[in-house]
């Protein structure tokens, strides 16, 4: 090799090694940049919340008032308790970053724990650990912020005997709404679409006869694989969400609807993952079995089957994951 050509492969040797240490270095840089900002907002209010927060309007009920509610536990340092209404405030950050003040405890006399609401409909409201204070309105002084901080908002309250209306919020920002959902739509989606995707295998591999039609349905199974999620979200709203309400109280899109959606994206991957483990199962133990007069039935439910088992679970984890990916660009 020449010295020129060897200087030649020096140089883009070290083109490509700066390349590839400068995409590592941006690459820590954005990991670093999100955890250093993120690592602070985890928490296990991110699992324990719903992700939209429900803001309340309440009044107190005609037969409470302030009186003298001392304190039966100890509360920390940073809460600010009013002896009078019986609740203790504090200082608290959201997930997305923001101050704002919580309810850290209400006594079991408060006035504050069971209130009028004041929206739609008349209901009892009752304020509990983690809500937000948004505002406390009196009649005839300055409304109570939240940006005030809890010290002031508690000042504030202890120089009132009563107050108009008192607007909190449940914290949001969380998914455990999102979890729950996830978690049904995996159920429900699992027992629309196992069946029918391992009885579909079963019966291709099995039962069906090898010939135009059956290649044709493989191949039709394998184009479906292709087709985008939007297309089959088209379809669900099409098809299955009219099908939905009316059969059923929904008035529009609903678990249900989505999880008959989802068990058509699955369908391909439950028939071909089991129709491939099904091919797996060694000749001899259909022949054996049908040599011991076993029908065919006996044959394929009671020893093809249990043999096929580890790939008819893959095909379940992999339709499992599929349904996670696939939910929130389903609904979106």
């Amino acid at each position: 090799m020449s010295n020129r050509r060897k200087r030649n492969d020096r140089i883009l040797q070290g083109i490509t090694y700066l390349a590839s240490f400068f995409s590592i270095a941006v690459l820590l840089l954005i990991i670093g940049f999100v955890f250093v900002n993120g690592f602070k907002l985890l928490n296990w209010d991110l699992v324990t919340h719903n992700y939209v927060a429900v803001t309340h309007i309440a009044a107190l009920e005609d037969d409470s008032g302030p009186g003298n509610y001392e304190l039966t536990k100890s509360l920390d340092d940073d809460v600010y308790y009013s002896v009078k209404w019986g609740i203790g405030l504090k200082d608290d950050v959201d997930l997305q970053g923001k101050t704002v003040v919580v309810v850290n405890y209400v006594h079991p006399d408060s006035p504050f724990i069971s209130l009028t609401d004041k929206g739609v409909g008349v209901e009892i409201l009752y304020l509990s650990s983690d809500y937000e204070i948004i505002r406390i309105a009196f009649e005839g002084s300055p409304s109570a912020l939240s940006t005030y901080g809890s010290e002031t908002v508690i000042n504030m309250l202890d120089d009132q005997d009563s107050f108009r209306e008192l607007e909190f919020a449940t914290t949001g920002g969380g998914i455990r709404g999102s979890i729950i959902t996830t978690l049904y739509l995996i159920v429900l989606t699992l027992i629309i679409a196992l069946p029918i995707g391992i009885g579909s295998a079963i019966y291709l591999n099995e039962y069906a006869p090898n010939n135009k039609i059956t290649r044709l349905i493989r191949s039709l199974i394998e184009t479906l694989t292709g087709i985008p999620s939007i297309i089959y979200g088209l379809m669900g709203l099409a098809i299955f969400v009219p099908l939905t309400i009316r059969l059923t109280d929904a008035t529009g899109g609903n678990i249900i609807s989505g999880a008959m959606t989802l068990s058509v994206i699955l369908l391909p991957i439950v028939i071909r993952t089991t129709e491939e483990s099904l091919k797996v199962v060694p000749d001899d133990y259909r022949y054996a079995s049908l040599a011991l007069g076993a029908s065919k039935t006996q044959t394929t439910f009671k020893i093809i089957l249990p043999n096929a088992f580890s790939g008819i679970l893959t095909a379940t984890i992999l339709a499992i994951g599929r349904i996670i990916g696939e939910s929130a660009a389903l609904v979106f």
